[in-house]
């Protein structure tokens, strides 16, 4: 087992992993910007480093600064935790050449799903259902108008190095797709330097219902279950939910296995999600994978009571897993609690908490990295707590989310907690009737103070 971990990320999943490896008798790390120097995750680690100034490019990008903290600390392993470097091929390839393990996938692995054609036509090699579409890059915009007019409108462009919903199009129609075509390369481009497009079919009113899975260095693979993520904002997940209500014992047996053998048959190492879209006749579709955690990880932690970054862990110290599959015994639901103003179309709204109080009870878990007096950083993603809660059936976990949200109070910013009271009251929501298109039809309506 390592001895000491630096954990290369910021806010609530740096302070999650702390408290697991703490738990585990392993020594942290801590790394932060000058912008982040209050955070808890700076506090509750056993060290910490300042890796630089406030952007990422120069603190949490910044690969030289990080490994010169693992270094000087003796550091034998590095978790990525979510975003940043967590999905970077060269990060996880430099830890390796400096003797450091990466707690994540390997940077071949990394390079062979994170580019999405080449990950699509890896998973078409496995035999896992993918959505109709090119076979690899497009090279031209001749090529992708003669792809369309041949797959049927509507379809879908997508960058081959996205991410986030950056450098997709939906087209529905030939006259748009110039347009579209010129628009996502330039996205793509300025977001990811590759302005490679790909072309899928569109499934219209899809869920999007990932499949969560862990792999060991043995080759063995088993999958935790399913988790529905199909509230989402351009492209951005608001809440997800364990188990989907739209998901049958069938489909579950069979999208769970179709989860293993894609991950055996890359023999991936390490915590993982198989994204896929189902359609409305529960026809599913490999989307992407996910090489690394999940924001949303807790959901699924919480139905089959598992700690996934305690196993991330092991098997990347080299302990194989039990090679046994999961299924919910529990419904659990989470919202993410952003700074940001509903009412504003979701702007951000960083700057200091003067009140906070957190729910509790039985069936309420926060993940959360602030306090009162904390004031949130302009520079970073605006997620600042998750509201996971968890119960016998999802009614009962609707109920609870409905309570812990009322008692959730933070003032001195804006956040996303009257969005999410409303949605959880919502009759489509409440019966389980939502695709990905839900956000487009929904509209939040002033509240009363509570």
């Amino acid at each position: 087992m390592f001895k000491k971990i630096l954990i290369a990320n910021r806010g609530e999943i740096a302070l999650r992993v702390i408290r697991t490896c703490r738990e585990m008798g392993v020594k942290t790390v801590a790394v932060y910007s000058t912008a982040d120097a209050e955070s808890l995750h700076v506090r509750f680690a056993d060290e910490a480093v300042c890796i630089g100034p406030p952007p990422s490019s120069e603190s949490y990008l910044k690969m030289s600064a990080i490994l010169a903290a693992a270094e000087i600390t003796n550091a034998d392993a590095i978790h990525p935790g979510y975003g940043f470097l967590s999905e970077n091929a060269k990060f996880s390839k430099l830890c390796e050449e400096h003797g450091i393990k990466f707690i994540g996938a390997t940077s071949e692995m990394i390079s062979k799903m994170g580019d999405k054609a080449s990950a699509r036509a890896t998973m078409k090699a496995a035999g896992v259902p993918t959505i109709p579409g090119s076979e690899g890059l497009l090279e031209t915009y001749e090529e992708a108008e003669k792809l369309a007019n041949e797959m049927k409108y509507p379809v879908m462009l997508k960058a081959t190095a996205g991410g986030g919903g950056k450098g997709m199009r939906a087209v529905y129609a030939k006259s748009n797709l110039r347009n579209a075509w010129d628009a996502a390369r330039q996205e793509a481009f300025a977001c990811f330097g590759n302005d490679g497009m790909y072309m899928e079919k569109l499934i219209e009113e899809p869920r999007h219902i990932e499949i969560q899975i862990i792999g060991d260095s043995f080759g063995k693979a088993c999958h935790l279950s399913e988790r529905d993520c199909s509230i989402q904002r351009r492209h951005q997940k608001l809440t997800e939910e364990a188990p989907s209500p739209f998901m049958t014992t069938a489909l579950r047996k069979k999208m769970g296995e179709a989860a293993v053998k894609a991950a055996e048959y890359i023999s991936y190492e390490g915590a993982g999600t198989i994204e896929f879209l189902v359609d409305k006749h529960r026809n599913f579709y490999f989307m992407e994978m996910n090489t690394r955690i999940q924001v949303e990880h807790p959901i699924t932690e919480q139905v089959i009571d598992y700690d996934l970054i305690y196993e991330q862990i092991k098997v990347a110290a080299g302990i194989p897993i039990s090679g046994k599959n999961y299924f919910p015994k529990l419904h659990s639901i989470e919202c993410r609690i952003n700074a940001e103003d509903p009412y504003k179309d979701f702007r951000p709204s960083p700057g200091k908490i003067t009140t906070l109080h957190i729910p509790g009870g039985h069936g309420i878990r926060v993940d959360t990295h602030v306090y009162a007096g904390y004031t949130i950083p302009p520079n970073y993603d605006s997620m600042i707590a998750k509201l996971i809660t968890t119960a016998q059936t999802r009614e009962e976990a609707i109920s609870k989310m409905k309570r812990a949200l009322d008692e959730f109070v933070i003032e001195g910013i804006k956040t996303t907690i009257p969005f999410h009271r409303q949605l959880m009251d919502h009759p489509d929501y409440i019966a389980g009737n939502y695709t990905t298109a839900f956000m487009e039809g929904f509209e939040i309506q002033p509240e009363t103070d509570k």
